[in-house]
């Protein structure tokens, strides 16, 4: 188990390089500029119409048939499915703030509030396993889509690593937008262990399963990402394998600890005025 964790940090590491040095072409085309408010209010109203018109494959996860891949699947209400809990009743939501700055916009609008909208479809409830902070370092398979269903990113294989606060403020983090998903990420239990196998492979046991809904303000807003359109509510479905309590700079302090305002954005305590966030300077 001890040789796993560390083939998993090594690929952490090994991951968090190749984005600081090259964001893969990903980098959004921008288009007009519309309010936050605005954008965000007619967000909201498409994402609960999707909740109510859509449901995920339950029954499954309550009566696992033996060849079950314990994958969220999601369908319209209708016809054989008309009988179906809609999404819109097992869903809960939280509210983040966003500003305008965040996607180094010229307007002026701050603490704008964006609800976003997850489920929470299994939880590994052994041990003391805990939730992530917003500041931790996470390695999970994930699929990305539109409410249309088209998928537009996914790592359903093996899994990748996703470091918690480089998501949260998109032009100073290599514009990789997707704040919802770092904020989103905190509400699911990693798995309970790591099996080795004889091969070299490994397995998590009772990983985390559930499923983010985003507005564009807490995407990419007006920003265009392959098939991703601006101001586009987005879906991502999370299977959560470990969590590692992260000390980014290496002085002792877990990140999350850094933090000293406590609003749960990392890149804005610089106590020592030197323009290096607070988590990565192990001189503050």
């Amino acid at each position: 188990m001890k040789n796993s964790i560390i083939v998993l940090l090594v690929v952490f590491l090994a991951w968090s390089c190749k984005k600081d040095d090259d964001d893969g072409g990903n980098a959004p085309v921008k288009v007009a500029i519309r309010p936050l408010d605005e954008v965000a209010a007619e967000n909201d109203a498409e994402i609960r119409r999707y909740l109510e018109t859509h449901f995920y494959n339950y029954t499954d996860f309550e009566n696992p048939p033996s060849d079950f891949d314990f994958k969220i699947k999601l369908d319209t209400i209708d016809g054989e499915n008309i009988d179906k809990t809609p999404l819109i009743e097992q869903v809960e939501s939280k509210t983040v703030n966003v500003s305008s700055n965040e996607f180094l916009l010229d307007t002026d609008e701050k603490d704008i509030p964006h609800k976003y909208y997850y489920l929470v479809v299994r939880e590994n409830g052994e041990g003391e396993k805990s939730f992530p902070t917003i500041a931790d370092s996470t390695f999970l398979r994930y699929e990305g889509r539109l409410l249309d269903g088209k998928v537009f990113d996914a790592v359903n294989a093996g899994g990748t690593w996703f470091d918690l606060p480089t998501f949260q403020f998109p032009g100073k983090a290599g514009n990789r937008a997707f704040r919802g998903v770092g904020e989103g990420m905190v509400n699911f239990k990693p798995g309970g262990g790591i099996i080795e196998h004889d091969d070299g492979t490994y397995t998590v046991e009772d990983y985390g399963i559930g499923m983010i809904i985003l507005p564009s303000g807490l995407g990419t807003f007006n920003g265009r990402r392959g098939i991703i359109s601006p101001y586009s509510p987005l879906i991502f479905t999370i299977d959560l394998l470990v969590v590692i309590e992260t000390d980014h700079d290496g002085d002792g302090i877990p990140s999350i600890d850094e933090d000293s305002n406590k609003d749960g954005i990392l890149y804005n305590d610089d106590t020592d005025g030197d323009d290096i966030p607070d988590y990565l300077d192990a001189d503050s």
